[in-house]
């Protein structure tokens, strides 16, 4: 055993010596019959006391994670794979995402399944072999955002002109407070500052920061802007402004967010989605706020320019009343009475025309109606000895002898007057 051991432990012994012995059939008393189980066992206590920690390179392939949170996968290269899993306790402290295709250096215990007799490596740590951990995870979280459209400038809210009320999520302990709330005192002093105090790096770092920022979004009345943020430090300092979390908050913010994190040269996931990045805190401090002898300056100028544009104004106005008065109009102001006058008298004597006119037209189609209506008048042919007969009393025109009888009285209608008359006799 001791043997195998260092021969393991040394790696690839240049040479190994085998006791050849006869086969099975020909043994008189066979020295140890191992059960499969007892076998498998051997080959693992042999594995692991002889490669108590080895680091593997390889290309990551046929990844499952399970509800228990257990992670397996095969780790391969362009002539073998070995399978391998890395339980949850390790797993849950991945910065990255674990992708097929991703060549990796993991720190691995060889060992063996001992039910299925299969050559495993237990992973206890891995590492990009291209990037490390954290830039990696980096990567893989800003192409998701960005996938998601979270870092798209037509989501991005507009900073107020003159906040009254800014929030600020940072640690009390670091200088970022300190710079923030010094430049904010000389820029602009009369301003309510609500301060969420919360820890900017270390495990529970991202859950405060993202529970600060939709607190204050829970404020009544609103803050008119978020600054989050904190000083410079390492990548790993800064990586609680990395986080989904974190991200998450920002975007989801109803209220303006300025990320300031780090210095100028360091960038993170928060500048990225917030709706303003500045480059360090109090850089964000001066952005958020106008400097008020800057805003004075400002004013007085505005003020001089409408003056300005007013006087301009005024000039025009007089010379054009200067204009006026010196026009024959306001001179002789009698000669537009004078010409709208006779304007009206015009006017007037021709409306009485056209209404003359209209009016002799009007009488004459009158009369062509009248000539019309007396040609065509039963009452014309009356005046030349034509007669109307009607019925007594009813009215109704007789028309033929048959519609009276004898004896029927009839009314005679004449030029002039009226007959009634008994019939005597009919002639048909």
């Amino acid at each position: 055993m001791e043997a195998a051991k260092n021969a393991m432990t040394s790696g690839f012994p240049e040479e190994m010596n085998f006791e050849a012995r006869p086969p099975a059939s020909v043994r008189a008393a066979p020295a140890k019959v191992f059960t499969v189980t007892e076998l498998n066992n051997c080959i693992k206590n042999l594995l692991e006391e002889a490669f108590p920690e080895v680091w593997v390179e390889g290309e990551l392939s046929n990844l499952k994670t399970y509800p228990s949170g257990h992670v397996y996968f095969t780790l391969k290269d362009s002539e073998s794979q070995i399978a391998a899993v890395m339980f949850r306790g390790h797993a849950q402290h991945l910065k990255f995402s674990l992708e097929p295709g991703l060549l990796v250096l993991a720190r691995a215990r060889p060992s063996a399944y001992v039910k299925r007799g299969g050559l495993q490596v237990i992973i206890t740590a891995l590492e990009p072999k291209r990037m490390g951990a954290l830039q990696l995870a980096f990567e893989q979280l800003k192409a998701k955002l960005a996938r998601e459209g979270l870092f798209d400038d037509g989501r991005k809210k507009p900073l107020p002109m003159l906040p009254q009320r800014i929030g600020v999520v940072t640690s009390l302990q670091g200088a970022a407070i300190r710079d923030i709330l010094s430049v904010l005192k000389r820029r602009y002093a009369n301003l309510e500052i609500v301060i969420f105090p919360v820890q900017v790096q270390g495990e529970q770092a991202k859950f405060q920061i993202a529970e600060a920022v939709e607190e204050l979004n829970r404020l009544a009345p609103p803050l008119d802007v978020l600054l989050v943020g904190r000083g410079g430090g390492s990548m790993e300092d800064l990586w609680a402004f990395n986080e989904e979390i974190v991200a998450r908050a920002i975007a989801a913010s109803r209220i303006p967010v300025i990320s300031c994190v780090g210095h100028e040269t360091d960038f993170t996931i928060a500048d990225f989605v917030a709706d303003v990045r500045a480059p360090t805190p109090s850089a964000a401090a001066e952005l958020v706020v106008q400097n008020k002898a800057e805003l004075a300056r400002r004013l007085g100028d505005l003020k001089r320019a409408l003056l300005r544009s007013l006087q301009d104004r005024a000039v025009r106005w007089e010379e054009t009343l200067r204009g006026l008065f010196r026009s024959r109009v306001f001179q002789r102001p009698l000669v537009i009475y004078e010409q709208k006058s006779m304007e009206a008298d015009e006017a007037a004597r021709r409306l009485f025309l056209a209404w003359k006119h209209r009016g002799a037209a009007a009488e004459s189609q009158l009369r062509a109606i009248v000539e019309k209506l007396d040609v065509l008048s039963p009452l014309a042919c009356l005046s030349r000895g034509y007669a109307i007969a009607t019925k007594f009393p009813d009215g109704a025109v007789v028309k033929e002898a048959s519609q009276v009888s004898q004896g029927e009285r009839v009314s005679i209608r004449l030029h002039r007057g009226r007959l009634v008359c008994e019939v005597s006799g009919i002639q048909n």
